[in-house]
């Protein structure tokens, strides 16, 4: 991979990853109810998750859907119904003080799972693979890519996720809790638009 184009990769990754979806969306969320600490396995979760999908992807998986595009939208609407499920635990969620008996945040397992049905994701690994890969150092190229998706991921869940527990030690009163809370539904619901519209065309 050529320093230019490395270079270009780099850019890539920040600005998909450090821009709102539904990983960053969900982050906040987590810092702001459960805290850093509680919060750190689910940043982890991301930042892995996402590099294992992209080297998954480089290497073959994306193949798949270049060969039944059909199955790319059946996990198109599976991931939407999970996201608009995920939104609604978002808006009820109520203060860490007020936080139900089963209540946490994700597991590094359920993060890193969560990237396969996240459409951002998809989108982000697809369009990397497809755009950054060096055809003369291919399995070189899809290493290099995983591993800086790995380090900005990591980067970018973490300040989501410190942000979050920021605002949490600002907003002491539990209706602004909420308020945000809110929000951060509808940020995650918004975020789904790009995908519900291309579906509809």
């Amino acid at each position: 991979m050529s320093g230019e184009l490395f270079l270009g990769l780099v850019g890539f990754a920040v600005i998909t990853c450090f821009t709102p979806g539904p990983n960053n969306t969900m982050l906040l969320a987590s810092g702001l109810n459960f805290g850093w600490t509680r919060s750190v396995p689910h940043v982890l979760g991301v930042a892995f998750g996402f590099a294992f999908m992209v080297l998954a992807v480089g290497l073959g998986v994306g193949q798949v859907f270049a060969l039944f595009p059909g199955l790319y939208n059946v996990l198109r609407v599976a991931s939407i119904t999970y996201l608009l499920w995920l939104a609604w635990g978002i808006a009820t969620a109520g203060t860490v003080s007020e936080e139900a008996p089963g209540a946490r945040p994700l597991t590094v397992l359920e993060a890193a799972l969560f990237q396969w049905i996240n459409p951002k994701a998809w989108i982000m690994a697809l369009g990397a693979t497809t755009t950054y890969v060096s055809a003369s150092a291919f399995t070189l190229s899809v290493a290099i890519m995983a591993v800086t998706f790995g380090v900005v991921g990591f980067g970018s869940s973490a300040s989501w996720t410190i942000f979050g527990a920021g605002l949490k030690r600002l907003l002491q009163r539990p209706d602004l809790v909420r308020w945000l809370n809110v929000a951060m539904a509808a940020m995650l619901v918004v975020s789904l638009w790009p995908v519900v519209a291309d579906l509809l065309r």
